[in-house]
């Protein structure tokens, strides 16, 4: 059948008749990750960053400004993007797996399909450049287009005293502008080899292509929206003001440092849909152990640094005393939270590149909602634990999705995998379209 591949066609050396020492394979299977996680991480920090700076500049206003932007950039902001970010997230498995197997200037149509079904996903491709190895221009690129916002973010607030009003008004340049610039990226030849124009193939079996967007949509926007139910929980609490703030200071020091851990996440993603995509399922399980070990020692480190040095970065944010008070006894929390989310991305990106999103939305339906929001309530308003209560009750959420995530991996037949994605890439495969002479 035309299209099809009955052989390996990304090989490496460690694949053939020479022996290659473990020193060796973990040298090149960190090259490779990097290669992808490092702009990944570079993208995703700065783009958080965005909320984190436009917080510290709030939160010198006033503690009731920070609380207002606190529910604003938390809960509405991040249940957009939660929406946007896993219709994305389907086009990720795709052309990942579409790369490995060398069809990559053959998968044009999913692309586009995937545009038809979601045209905001054009704005999320993040991923994109890094499977056609354009990953450094697109980190600059991206990277001279966000220091604008932030001396934006001074002059308004700082220098002409706007108040609220400049930093917002920055906030939302900081995220037009880089979305616009990865836009005109894409669609303007920055990424060759898996984008070449509109074609009418985008039309062709849409339905599941929608179906894996649906799934990697549930994933993330469960993903993203539990953070939020812990923001509108403890608006409800005594102190409601003082509590969202120290909260959401601590939300957002952790997701800064998830943003590593989501950078480790994309090169999962990457590096096993390649690998399947090429038939390589001991590569693919040798690239899921290093990126969770590496992505476990660098938050570990953090967890050390928050342990150690509690409440003293609390005062970048606020200059209230009973802030940064809560925010110290929050800490541990804080600690652990880091700790626990340096290895579930990563496993949710494995997820990604092998196509399990729809088992994944399950897994963070059960291991969420149904028992780590209830413990959460129990513990914060029945036992009158207040904010600690809650996010111990989401920390238990965390920690059944990462063990049930875990023994998933564990157990999954990665041979089968292989299979699993040659039928996929088949079925989407493409043939490109002659360029004109």
């Amino acid at each position: 059948m035309e299209g099809e591949f009955t052989e390996k066609l990304l090989v490496d050396e460690e694949n053939g008749n020479k022996q290659v020492s473990l020193k060796d394979r973990i040298w090149r299977e960190n090259k490779k990750m990097w290669v992808v996680a490092a702009p990944a991480i570079f993208t995703r920090f700065t783009t958080f960053g965005t909320g984190v700076i436009s917080q510290a500049f709030l939160g010198h206003i006033g503690a009731r400004e920070l609380a207002a932007f606190a529910l604003v950039f938390t809960v509405f902001l991040r249940f957009a993007q939660g929406i946007l970010l896993g219709m994305a997230n389907g086009l990720e498995t795709l052309c990942g797996q579409a790369y490995g197997a060398r069809q990559n200037g053959k998968n044009n149509g999913s692309l586009d399909d995937t545009g038809c079904v979601f045209i905001h996903c054009i704005i999320y491709m993040s991923n994109v450049p890094a499977i056609s190895k354009q990953e450094h221009d697109h980190r600059v690129f991206g990277g001279d287009l966000y220091i604008i916002p932030r001396i934006l973010s001074w002059l308004l607030t700082v220098k002409y005293k706007f108040g609220v009003t400049g930093v917002m008004i920055s906030t939302v340049l900081a995220f037009w502008l880089p979305n616009i610039g990865q836009l005109i990226f894409v669609t303007s030849g920055g990424c060759p080899q898996t984008w070449r124009g509109f074609t009418w193939l985008a039309f062709k079996d849409l339905w599941p292509i929608f179906k894996l967007s649906m799934s990697a949509g549930a994933m993330l926007c469960l993903e993203v929206w539990y953070n939020t139910v812990l923001i509108l929980l403890t608006g409800n609490m005594k102190n409601a003001e003082v509590a969202i703030d120290a909260l959401s200071i601590c939300l957002n020091i952790n997701g800064w440092e998830m943003m590593i851990s989501l950078g480790f996440m994309a090169a999962a993603s990457v590096r096993i849909s390649n690998e399947l995509g090429s038939g390589n399922s001991k590569a693919a399980k040798f690239s899921i152990a290093n990126i969770v070990l590496t992505s476990f020692t660098i938050g570990f480190v953090l967890f050390v640094f928050f342990i150690l040095f509690r409440g003293r970065i609390t005062y970048l944010f606020t200059e209230s005393e009973a802030v940064a008070s809560s925010v110290a006894q929050l800490s541990p929390l804080l600690a652990f939270s880091i700790l626990l989310n340096s290895i579930q991305p990563v496993l949710s990106g494995v997820a990604v590149g092998s196509g399990w999103q729809s088992t994944v939305a399950w897994v963070n339906v059960g291991s969420y909602y149904f028992i780590g929001v209830p413990i959460g309530v129990v513990l914060g308003y029945v036992y009158n634990q207040q904010v600690e209560g809650v996010w111990i009750g989401m920390l238990i959420g965390v920690l059944v999705q990462t063990t049930v995530l875990v023994i998933i991996t564990y157990r999954t037949d990665w041979e089968r995998q292989v299979s699993i994605a040659r039928k996929r890439v088949n079925r989407w495969f493409v043939e490109a379209e002659p360029d004109a002479d």
